[in-house]
């Protein structure tokens, strides 16, 4: 059962293609509003992801300086840290709204 050849299917159609381009295009006039507020609710998270984990790191190496104070500048190293490790977390963000975009457009939900 697992060897039987799927069926093949029909190429995409002029028609079709375009029916479907009218459809994308009619459902991105009705949900306009929600893109803008998307976009920048999407900037908003992007920007927190990074602030947030490199002002914890800044804040962590101050301390950890004024509490074993020597030659090295934990702040100066955990800000780095924590700025590299905000950018994994946006570009994790970006990437997985890229992936859910790209679904919903193969499925021809968009």
């Amino acid at each position: 059962m697992a060897d039987e050849p799927r069926p093949a299917t029909p190429p995409p159609t002029l028609a079709g293609e375009v029916g479907a381009q009218a459809e994308r295009k009619l459902h991105a006039r009705r949900h306009a509003d929600s893109q803008v507020w998307f976009g920048l609710g999407m900037m908003g998270l992007v920007g927190w992801s990074v602030v947030v984990p490199t002002l914890l790191g800044a804040a962590l190496g101050l301390w950890l300086d004024r509490a074993h104070p020597g030659g090295r500048s934990w702040t100066l190293a955990l800000l780095a840290a924590g700025l590299v490790a905000g950018c994994a977390i946006a570009w994790h963000w970006v990437a997985k709204e890229d992936r859910a975009m790209r679904d919903e457009r193969e499925n021809g939900d968009a």
